[in-house]
């Protein structure tokens, strides 16, 4: 059938939890089809599958910062079916959104474990990195597909799915247009622009401390309590999007660890010194025995909280291996049910076949790529299959509730438990540490895939897309995606390196890479020290807060994350709080709600989008020896961090003033 069946806007309820009866009805209206994968939109999704691979994989060595893929290509997306005037181009930016943004999932499985290949000089091929990505992102994809109804629509509403809303509210500037796509392009002009000038000019600090106050640092250096703050309006959007209930609960786990596990531990090593022993914890700043104790806790913490989610969604996950079974071996098809194309999925049969492809190839990689004998090729496997398997709801909770995958922490939770794993069956050495990476280097790429990925799938939920489509054509994305942060990888090897030597005097930072390789080292031998008892400390928290009704995933996930990136969503929650309860009239207060949400989504867009404009400058500067006339040492200054407050002021101020511009005259507008 023709297209007789869109909105230009989505549905009220779209963003909000369905009353008992109520149906959501997408953008494009499930009985009808809509122009989807096209030449237009396979061709531009390839293509920024292969401009953002190469973007990312740059900031990501460089700075340790993958840049967001999906917003910057969904911009690009709309702009460039209005300026060549595709007709019906809504479910075909969703594709080339879907197809382009598997370069960052990939990229961030991909840089922060294959360089410690080359950082620990060990043997690397680009068969080694594409693979790896390659077969990861597969299981990333197989794995998540049977859990797509459960997130995008039994769970309608519970879930903020913040980069989603961004995302979605983007490619509904070309539906909308007029004051709506008008509101978004001015919030990400001021968005964009604020954070451009704090990452890449250095007016103002990025990072507030409380340390610029009196007796501040006498207090960080005493006692490790220190009080951070982002000032980016990114993420301050992504605040507002989380809304105050989850922004609480990231906030209590971090506090717990600012300002309660950090001084307690540092106060302990002042007993012991009392005691005549030596506190070892004084020479420490509190980011330090963040970064080497407390975070582990919040490891331990993601950890329980993916296995009590698994153990939650046991008869989702029984259901899914119920409805195999009744596939393969008793088909039965009945001609009163009636599944629309907004709810088709790649069938069960063959998501389980390609599953099964996809462990053998990875078995074969581990013979002939790696060299492993067959009984430690069948451990590493089944390493891989377990781990990506149980992890990937946590990926996906983990984006669900705010938008941070903590795929970091969770790849070091393997490359732990691998390496232990190896080293018991006698894999020491160098082929234990390279078999050790590629398995978190597998299993990193599957849970960044899954996350990213969910993304995808609730963004088409939202406008009407056909989930069998988005899902077929991932596989081509990842393939492409794999190859091209394959190649520049190894271009970025040849020409920074990642170890500082003779012939590469400035190699990259590789942040994530060097602090597996440092973990990686002592753990290949029989004897490793592993904090297994902060990771039990975790665990036990996750498991009172579960029995309190408390979300032990976005708790853990405070722990886990710097401070100064869990305050602004604070912040933003509180905001999107108060934008919506102003007034009585609450046909009112939710115009200005979202009104708020598509300027928090142009922040979003803004600061990924300048974001990239950066990196390319910076890049630009490196190649051509350009000196970097920005950054200069007054950002780091207690003066510029005091600018910094005052234009947070600025930023909020305007984030409220537009949102409740909205008046009872003119909601519809």
């Amino acid at each position: 059938m023709e297209q007789s069946g869109t909105t230009s806007h989505l549905p009220e309820n779209a963003y909000r939890e369905l009353k008992h009866g109520e149906v959501y009805r997408p953008v494009m209206s499930p009985e009808y089809k809509f122009p989807e994968v096209t030449r237009w939109s396979v061709f531009w999704g390839l293509v920024m599958a292969v401009l953002f691979s190469a973007a990312c994989a740059y900031s990501g060595l460089k700075i340790g910062q993958v840049m967001e893929a999906a917003i910057p290509i969904s911009i690009l997306a709309v702009g460039l079916s209005s300026v060549a005037k595709i007709r019906r181009a809504l479910g075909q930016n969703v594709i080339i959104q879907s197809i382009g943004a598997s370069s960052g999932v990939i990229v961030a499985g991909a840089v922060f474990t294959i360089p410690a290949l080359y950082i620990l000089n060990l043997n690397v091929s680009f068969f080694h990195i594409f693979l790896s990505s390659m077969l990861g992102g597969f299981l990333g994809i197989l794995f998540l597909i049977p859990f797509r109804k459960y997130f995008v629509k039994d769970m309608h509403g519970k879930f903020p799915f913040p980069e989603a809303t961004a995302t979605t509210e983007i490619l509904m500037t070309g539906e909308k247009g007029g004051k709506q796509a008008g509101v978004l392009i001015v919030s990400g002009l001021i968005g964009g622009l604020y954070d451009f000038i704090i990452t890449s000019v250095g007016w103002w600090s990025e990072v507030v401390t409380s340390k610029i106050i009196p007796g501040g640092n006498s207090l960080a250096d005493n006692t490790k309590l220190v009080f951070k703050y982002d000032s980016l309006s990114m993420i301050l959007g992504l605040g507002y999007i989380v809304g105050l209930k989850f922004a609480l609960i990231i906030c209590a786990g971090s506090f717990l660890s600012w300002f309660f596990l950090i001084p307690l531990i540092n106060e302990v090593g002042n007993i012991i010194a009392h005691s005549g022993g030596t506190n070892i914890f004084a020479a420490m700043s509190a980011e330090q025995i963040f970064q080497n104790y407390v975070r582990h806790i919040g490891i331990g913490g993601i950890a329980m909280a993916g296995i009590i989610g698994i153990l939650k969604s046991s008869k989702i996950i029984g259901g899914a291996f119920s409805l195999a079974f009744k596939e393969i071996f008793h088909p039965k098809k009945s001609e009163n049910e009636i599944v629309h194309r907004t709810q088709k999925d790649m069938k069960i049969t063959y998501n389980i076949m390609f599953i099964l492809l996809s462990i053998v190839a990875i078995l074969i990689f581990m013979l002939a790529g790696v060299q492993l004998s067959w009984g430690n090729a069948i451990i590493a496997l089944l390493t891989v299959a377990i781990i990506s398997f149980l992890f990937t709801t946590v990926a996906a909770n983990a984006i669900a509730i705010v938008g941070t995958n903590p795929v970091s922490g969770m790849t070091l939770m393997t490359l732990i438990l691998s390496s232990i794993i190896l080293t018991k069956v006698g894999l020491t050495g160098p082929k234990g540490m390279v078999s050790a990476l590629i398995i978190g280097g597998i299993v990193c790429t599957a849970l960044s895939m899954a996350g990213g990925f969910i993304t995808d799938l609730k963004i088409g939920y939202w406008l009407g897309s056909t989930p069998v489509k988005q899902e077929s054509w991932k596989f081509l994305g990842t393939i492409v995606s794999a190859a091209s942060v394959s190649v520049v990888i190894l271009i970025l090897n040849n020409t920074y390196g990642f170890v500082h030597t003779p012939a590469h005097p400035n190699p990259l930072a590789a942040p994530q890479a060097n602090a597996m390789a440092a973990v990686i080292m002592p753990l290949m031998n029989t004897n490793a020290h592993v904090y297994w008892m902060l990771y039990f400390v975790g665990a036990v928290i996750a498991l009172l807060l579960n029995a309190l009704k408390i979300s032990p995933l976005a708790f853990a996930l405070g722990m886990y994350l710097p401070l100064e990136l869990n305050t602004p969503i604070l912040l933003g929650g509180l905001i999107a709080q108060f934008v919506k309860t102003r007034s009585k009239d609450e046909k009112l207060n939710d115009a200005r709600f979202q009104r708020g949400t598509l300027i928090a989504s142009g922040f979003i867009a803004g600061g990924a989008l300048f974001g990239v404009f950066g990196a390319i400058m910076k890049y630009l500067f490196i190649q051509f020896n350009i000196p970097d006339i920005f950054r200069l040492q007054w950002s780091e200054t207690y003066s510029a961090q005091w600018l910094a407050i005052g234009m947070l002021v600025l930023i909020i101020t305007y984030m409220i003033w537009d949102s409740l511009r909205v008046k009872t005259d003119n909601i519809e507008s």
